[in-house]
């Protein structure tokens, strides 16, 4: 079977306290750590990129009238706690990992380049992009989608808190409809909540394709790591 390497894009959301919506979760940093774990043992060469939303939501009140450049950098340094917390917690799991960060900061990451993330995945390490593409003005589902077309991934795979993309919000529409396969440009003209329009284009000019699917059920990042059909796929 051909060596499988994938890009997996998780919200820092997902790391809250599901008690004060903000902050780490200990227990959901080990459950993740655990699966990409179990991914890795099967094979999978695996990169991750991680948002920063679960500790800049706890210091946004501060980010209130600031230019959005300078908020934009605070969410950055929000995604290198995330990045070292998943780091420890997979290195605790006896796997392999660096963080390599857009913005340089020696003490704590490696810079970010590209061949050596290469490297490390060959060498079946687990690499961490940590502080987004170093730059304003971009998301890190951006940063995710220009990540996995630079190392070479074969798929982009989101998770969230839903089982994959609906043809509505199914928060606050008990009636929408669940899609199981899309293509990138009907993502485009109905404006879905997949990815923003920047990462599915850059996923559309690489080919690239883009699993969405739930985090909340335990095992799915293993299953979907290893190629299984959950969630929605963008193609």
């Amino acid at each position: 079977m051909q060596r499988r390497r994938v890009l997996l894009k998780l919200s820092g959301e997902a790391f809250a306290d599901p008690e004060i919506k903000y902050g780490i979760d200990p227990a959901t940093v080990r459950r993740v750590a655990a699966e990409v774990a179990d991914a890795i043992s099967q094979g999978v060469e695996v990169a991750i990129v991680v948002g920063g939303g679960n500790i800049f939501r706890g210091v946004s009140s501060a980010a209130a009238g600031m230019d959005q450049a300078s908020a934009d950098y605070m969410g950055m340094l929000a995604t290198v706690i995330n990045a070292l917390a998943l780091r420890d917690a997979l290195e605790k799991a006896d796997v392999e990992t660096r963080v390599q960060s857009a913005i340089t900061m020696q003490q704590l990451a490696e810079p970010y380049i590209r061949l050596r993330a290469i490297r490390h995945l060959e060498k079946g390490r687990v690499v961490i992009f940590a502080a987004g593409t170093g730059n304003p003005f971009f998301t890190t589902d951006t940063t995710a989608a220009l990540r996995a077309a630079e190392i070479g991934a074969d798929v982009v795979l989101k998770a969230t808190m839903v089982e994959g993309v609906y043809d509505s919000d199914p928060r606050t529409n008990p009636d929408a409809e669940f899609i199981h396969e899309i293509g990138y440009m009907e993502v485009l003209a109905k404006d879905l909540n997949v990815m923003d329009h920047t990462a599915v284009t850059l996923c559309k000019e690489n080919n690239l394709p883009i699993r969405v699917f739930s985090l909340r059920e335990p095992g799915n990042i293993t299953k979907v790591v290893v190629g299984a059909d959950l969630g929605t796929l963008v193609h």
